[in-house]
């Protein structure tokens, strides 16, 4: 008799263990490894224009030090990046700071907001995986 209690007794443990363990993945902070994906796309997509400068609060800098940058404002999103549009809206157009928009200005003298360039590069990736 002692057996089967404990027997059940476990069960209903293991069956609550479950439940917390379902409930947690479901409200994780971990952002999904196709978005996660995605964001890296944007980021490298930044990091490999190199012959363009970014504009970000009137400072110039290079293809490598603006995805460093992004890199580091999306580490420090305290999880709220969640999808690519997240990441675009919430570290890649503006800056936190100043609020001014970041810019890319390529060789050719065009200047583009980094949100335009980095939803245009999302749309690609998107027609892409059609």
């Amino acid at each position: 008799m002692r057996r089967i209690v404990v027997s059940v007794l476990t069960m209903r443990f293991l069956f609550l263990i479950s439940c917390v363990v379902a409930v947690a993945g479901v409200h994780s902070d971990v952002t999904p490894a196709s978005e996660a994906q995605r964001i890296e796309y944007l980021i490298r997509s930044v990091e490999q224009l190199s012959n363009a400068t970014f504009v970000r609060n009137g400072s110039a800098h290079d293809a490598q030090a603006a995805a460093d940058h992004l890199r580091l404002k999306l580490r420090e999103s305290g999880g709220r990046c969640n999808t690519a549009d997240d990441f675009i809206r919430l570290c890649g157009s503006k800056s936190s700071i100043s609020g001014q928009p970041y810019q890319i200005r390529f060789a050719d003298g065009t200047l583009l907001t980094s949100e335009a360039f980095l939803r245009a590069k999302l749309e690609e990736l998107d027609r892409l995986k059609q």
